[in-house]
């Protein structure tokens, strides 16, 4: 075991003609040294300077730093013939001391939430210092008070007052700072197409908005799932942590939408395997339309019992007359084009008594594809393609 360097030792080996600094500017700077006690960082220009070891250690005194890390730092002042820097006034080294400069210098300093009182909080600043932090200023709206008292946070001093007795302190400055430098560092990196992890902020009936740290997207309705969403709420709620992909990125605008759905496996990319023709299913009735019935096999992956395969060899008027809505049933699998994500299904109990007319299977061949393809419109909303398809339908009845 070697005997920790002394501070006079690792100063004199870092030491370097120091830059021009003001009090509570910042720098952004690597580390090139851990002490026991003192971190050097390099300032770039051969020069050095350091700030407490403790400051960037975890309550369980572990390091949270390591050689080559890059950091944002505050200059203080010269101390010990070096330029001593601060991470976050209140960790690990005097705070009213320098309270004035954190003040005029915007240095974060870090309290702990003591009480809930008239129109915010009292906040316990490292030493003897004491602050109001308002309901306004601690941006975390969706913490309850009890929550939030005796936590440990960084504030940002916006008024000095009394020679520091009278402080009024922000986190809210802090989160909208980190905020700023997150968008920032996503626009010089974030691509569409890219799967990225986020938080559900608000829910609303066209989709939910997701904040991926820095940048806020929507996420519409119609990407939630590969199957249809009755009612959003029954699958996202406010807080939730998803992995989503990147759809668009108009940063012009400050426009951006996620998919949910982009970033899981699209079923139909393995239907043809996962179903293929003349394999039985069960599967749940999901749509009836005049044309037929649609039974879901799986979320996203829906196929259509034609009318002319439910009528057990006689005309029927509409599907209701054999299944409903929610109803179980076996199927067969005639037909799957997963190119037209197309599915065309048969209830194989009425194989023996489902004769269709002369002319009817023709019909229900011809009248697949159009029909799965006004159903797939349908499903997104696409007003006018049902009005397209009730034309179609209305054409039929008359003929």
């Amino acid at each position: 075991m070697t005997e920790e360097p002394s501070f006079a030792q690792l100063l004199a080996e870092t030491y370097a003609e120091p830059v021009n600094l003001e009090p509570g500017q910042k720098v952004s700077a690597t580390v090139v040294r851990i002490g026991k006690e003192w971190i050097f960082i390099d300032l770039g220009g051969k020069s050095e300077g350091y700030f407490a070891t403790a400051e960037a250690s975890s309550e369980d005194g572990q390091a949270s730093l390591r050689l080559g890390d890059r950091v944002t730092a505050y200059y203080l002042g010269s101390d010990r013939g070096g330029m001593r820097f601060t991470l976050r006034l209140g960790r690990g080294g005097e705070a009213n001391a320098h309270l004035e400069e954190a003040y005029r210098g915007g240095i974060p300093v870090e309290g702990v939430v003591e009480k809930e009182i008239k129109g915010g909080y009292a906040v316990k600043i490292a030493g003897s210092g004491r602050g109001f932090c308002p309901f306004s200023q601690l941006g975390l709206p969706r913490l309850t008070s009890e929550e939030i008292v005796g936590s440990r946070l960084a504030f940002r001093i916006i008024e000095f007052g009394e020679g520091g007795r009278n402080l009024i302190v922000s986190h809210r400055a802090i989160l909208e700072e980190e905020r700023r430098l997150n968008y920032q560092r996503l626009r010089e990196t974030l691509v569409e197409g890219e799967v990225v992890s986020g938080t559900v902020t608000s829910i609303r009936d066209f989709g939910a908005f997701v904040d991926i740290g820095g940048l806020e997207g929507l996420l519409p309705v119609s990407e939630v799932c590969w199957g249809h969403v009755e009612d959003i709420n029954e699958r996202l709620r406010v807080g939730q942590r998803l992995e989503v992909l990147v759809m668009k990125l108009d940063w012009e605008n400050e426009r951006f939408s996620f998919s949910l759905k982009g970033a899981q496996p699209d079923p139909w990319a393995t239907a043809s395997l996962t179903y293929p023709e003349g394999s039985l299913h069960q599967a749940r009735i999901v749509r009836l339309a005049n044309f037929g019935a649609f039974a879901s096999l799986e979320e996203g992956l829906d196929g259509l019992i034609h009318i002319s395969a439910l009528g057990r060899g006689r005309r029927i008027h509409h599907p209701r007359e054999v299944v409903r809505v929610g109803q179980e049933v076996e199927v067969r699998v005639d037909k799957v084009s997963a190119e037209e994500r197309r599915i065309s299904l048969s209830l194989p109990a009425l194989e023996d008594e489902a004769r269709p007319e002369p002319g009817r299977k023709e019909e229900a061949d011809g009248d697949d594809r159009q029909e799965f393809k006004h159903y797939q419109q349908a499903k997104k909303g696409d007003r006018e393609s049902l009005g397209t398809l009730g034309e179609m339908l209305a054409k039929k009845l008359k003929s």
